[in-house]
């Protein structure tokens, strides 16, 4: 399986708390729902579109619980993403909790000190997508070891200031930088609704190197070496 990473981001890189005050309010994050007034009908048509590819989805703890919470509680018999995730395969990274406490639809507990192997060995099976949704501490673990095929965000107009990156620190600080990643744009499109969001889909493209360059100019014309 390809393993495959979406998330809400804003200009300057934040995913925490994209839906609500109190979604994550970790590390005293006080800015969440930054996403909710640039909301707009259609915009988030794409995340069905998203869930459409799942053969199983991974989740962290805390967005496992925050998921479930919601999603569970929406029986809409047409809402895919609700579908997925009340009834498909899940898998949610934790070693707290009990197979009991995770109990939601087909959910299994990965746990121990070999998680990144243990995702590693998922995707050793057959089948077509393992999505990440949110997640931010797994989602890092995941992209420094390689194991990341494709990204597929949405990014809002609007600068958060502070809280978990999806390629740096958390808690408002830089912190330690991301592994260094190359990656195409295999698809990118204007959000429905007028928002201005743009929907991106970024597939793993010579991983491990950003490669270096620099502008020169030779006999009065600019090139590149």
């Amino acid at each position: 399986m390809e393993l495959s990473v979406h998330t809400f981001v804003s200009l300057d890189g934040v995913m925490q708390g994209p839906g609500g005050v109190q979604e994550d309010a970790s590390g005293g994050f006080d800015r969440g729902g930054w996403l909710v007034p640039h909301s707009t009908e259609g915009q988030l048509d794409q995340v069905g579109e998203w869930f459409g590819r799942a053969d199983a989805v991974l989740l962290g703890r805390t967005t496992f619980a925050m998921m479930r919470t919601y999603w569970s509680q929406v029986t809409e018999p047409d809402n895919i993403v609700a579908t997925t995730l009340n009834t498909g395969q899940k898998y949610v990274v934790s070693n707290t909790l009990s197979d009991a406490d995770a109990a939601w639809g087909k959910t299994t507990v990965l746990r121990g000190e070999d998680v990144v192997e243990q995702v590693r060995r998922l995707k050793e099976q057959p089948g077509g997508e393992l999505q990440v949704h949110g997640s931010w501490r797994l989602v890092r673990s995941l992209h420094d070891a390689g194991l990341v095929d494709v990204y597929r965000l949405i990014q809002f107009p609007v600068v958060v200031g502070a809280g978990k990156r999806l390629f740096g620190g958390g808690g408002g600080g830089d912190g330690d930088g991301a592994v260094p990643s190359t990656y195409r744009i295999t698809e990118s499109k204007v959000a429905a609704g007028g928002s201005g969001a743009v929907a991106l889909t970024l597939r793993r493209d010579a991983f491990g190197t950003t490669g270096a360059g620099e502008f020169v100019v030779r006999e009065g014309r600019e090139g590149t070496a």
